[in-house]
């Protein structure tokens, strides 16, 4: 049975067009209001295991649950301790940012990091004589995705650095992140001079037993919370966390004030604290943790639990697929250098503050926060068109956090492969860049994609498992 056409000549028309966009311009040029659809093929050689993954009976309600996992998890901040002590790092054991790696294949970033970390810990007296126990194996290196945990940029953590410790108490999981250095020449960048390492001590001899002491006495502290009020502010989470910062600083300040130190070093933490506009991306980050780890283990599920970088491989993880990593090349960001640095100082893509974008905030929130670009690159259209567009990549909307601009929708959220191999979209990154060469420090901060060999191999490992 056929619909009525009565009145269809007498109300303006309605046009979608997809593909070529030859049709689209003809319409225009009639001044016919056109609304373009993106669409292309499936990714080269996924149709197949695309097939099977799609089929799979379990898929849809296996996602659904991910998603309903991921938003409704909690985020507190519950302690400040020793990495020592809260994970158990025996020293001699690095963590690091990304996929496992090794020496031989680790970025100057990388480098950087472990070497300035060596002599933080007292292991080598001069940067060569860190690299040559670095270089013969003399020491183990382990993902912090591993323990649970993630590390911005390098993401280097040793046994006495102190990290934020946080709790989700609807899973019962724990996460953590090391503190935050600051900007510049910093140890997460590569950066290891005398100055980084006399930070570090006076990070873990005065910031880290002031902040535990602010914790302990006045938290827990809903994270979460803050994340949904910091993008109704204007952050988006992980190159933009002014709002975040504030609204971290100004919990913790009455129970700091009152913490036993001495006027002097209160003072300093707090001025610390204040200057850094990105306090609080390094709870930020383990919130999101929390967030992804309670979608792991659901069988059929092609929701994406993980991104990382270690500055040489981009890995991504499943819900469908355990702690298998999959793989590819990391990419070079694209954006805006600080002073006289360029493109070709850049190193490729580092750390795990990835872990953003995976539960739907930072590049997945541009629009909350259409000033990232004036940072990273880009225009206001770019940050909404940013988010609007991984809308096709991904399960649902996140019930927590939301964009005012979009009407108060929900980020989107849950990463599908599935989705990434039928659309060729790619998830959107925003992040700062190192210098390519150890010792260098930021360069600049911009945008990158993953690598598609990453979700081709996920999907094809979903494929393998698949039911039909």
């Amino acid at each position: 049975m056929t619909a009525p056409l009565r009145g269809l000549l007498s109300c303006d028309p309605a046009v979608a067009t997809s593909g070529v966009t030859l049709l689209a311009d003809a319409l225009r040029a009639q001044a016919v209001p056109v609304t373009e659809t993106q669409w292309q093929p499936p990714l080269d050689g996924t149709l197949e295991p695309l097939t099977r993954v799609m089929a799979d009976r379990r898929r849809s309600e296996a996602n659904a649950l991910a998603l309903q996992r991921m938003t409704s998890s909690g985020a507190e901040l519950v302690d400040v301790r020793p990495a020592s002590e809260a994970l158990g790092l025996e020293r001699g054991t690095f963590l690091h940012a990304g996929p496992p790696i090794e020496w031989d294949r680790a970025s100057g970033p990388l480098r950087g990091a472990l070497v300035g970390a060596m002599l933080f810990e007292g292991m080598a007296q001069t940067p060569e004589a860190a690299e040559a126990v670095l270089a013969r194996g003399g020491v183990v290196l382990e993902p912090c995705h591993h323990r649970g945990g993630v590390g911005p940029m390098a993401g280097v953590v040793s046994p006495s650095m102190w990290v934020y410790e946080l709790r989700d108490e609807v899973y019962g999981h724990t996460s953590w992140c090391s503190l935050n250095e600051g900007l510049g020449r910093v140890l997460r960048y590569g950066a290891f001079g005398p100055a980084v390492i006399e930070r570090l001590h006076w990070m873990s001899s005065v910031l880290g037993p002031l902040l535990q002491q602010a914790v302990r006495s006045g938290g827990p502290f809903d994270i979460k919370a803050l994340v949904a009020q910091m993008l109704q502010m204007g952050d988006e989470g992980h190159n933009r966390n002014r709002a975040g910062s504030l609204l971290l600083l100004r919990d913790l300040l009455p129970p700091l004030i009152a913490a036993d130190g001495t006027a002097g070093d209160i003072a300093q933490v707090v001025r610390f604290c204040g200057a850094n506009e990105h306090f609080f991306l390094n709870v930020g980050m383990p919130a999101c943790k929390l967030s992804t780890l309670a979608a792991e283990g659901i069988p059929g599920s092609s929701v994406v639990t993980t991104m990382a970088r270690n500055g040489t491989d981009f890995g991504i993880r499943t819900a469908g697929t355990g702690d298998r990593w999959f793989t590819g090349p990391a990419n070079t960001p694209e954006g805006l250098f600080l002073g006289d640095f360029g493109p070709g100082d850049a190193n490729p893509d580092i750390g795990d503050s990835a872990i953003t974008e995976t539960a739907g905030i930072g590049g997945f929130a541009m629009a909350a926060a259409p000033a990232i670009v004036r940072f990273v690159g880009g225009d206001v259209r770019q940050a909404l068109r940013a988010t609007q567009t991984m809308y096709e990549i991904t399960v649902g909307e996140h019930t927590a956090y939301q964009v005012p601009i979009l009407e108060f929708r929900g980020t989107p959220t849950g990463i599908d492969v599935a989705a990434v191999a039928r659309t060729g979209i790619l998830p959107q990154i925003n992040t700062g860049m190192a210098g390519r060469v150890a010792g260098t420090g930021q360069v600049g901060a911009g945008l990158v994609t993953p690598p598609v060999q990453c979700f081709t191999a996920a999907l094809q490992a979903l494929a393998a498992a698949a039911e039909g």
